[in-house]
């Protein structure tokens, strides 16, 4: 059975190990500011303006901050509308994002079946 001081150890550990991925994720997402990315989140499907749809989202990144990166313009991989592009600048929540492929070609088909 683990001491209280151990499991504390472990618990820092645990912690330091996640500070370390958020910042590596960081800055690998801040070194490809202006590359075109595509990237899907944890969700399954998402809704916008009554229009359901999987969370796959083509764009170029605009911004990185701590907690979120924005893309713009973005090209949200619509089935009946592979190629809406978003009016305004979106915004991702970093821990949110399941996947992403960088230097990726928004024109590009894919099927989202």
């Amino acid at each position: 059975m683990a001491s209280k001081k151990e499991k504390d150890i472990e618990v820092n550990h645990d912690q330091n190990e996640i500070e370390e991925l958020d910042d590596r994720l960081f800055r690998e997402l801040r070194a490809l500011i202006g590359e075109s990315i595509l990237l899907v989140t944890e969700s399954d499907q998402l809704n916008l303006f009554g229009q359901t749809f999987r969370p796959i989202f083509c764009g170029k990144i605009t911004d990185v901050q701590h907690g979120h990166l924005t893309l713009f313009p973005v090209n949200i991989k619509i089935i009946n509308a592979p190629q809406f592009n978003f009016p305004t600048p979106l915004s991702i929540p970093l821990e949110k994002i399941a996947h992403f492929t960088p230097d990726f070609d928004c024109n590009a088909r894919l099927p989202l079946t």
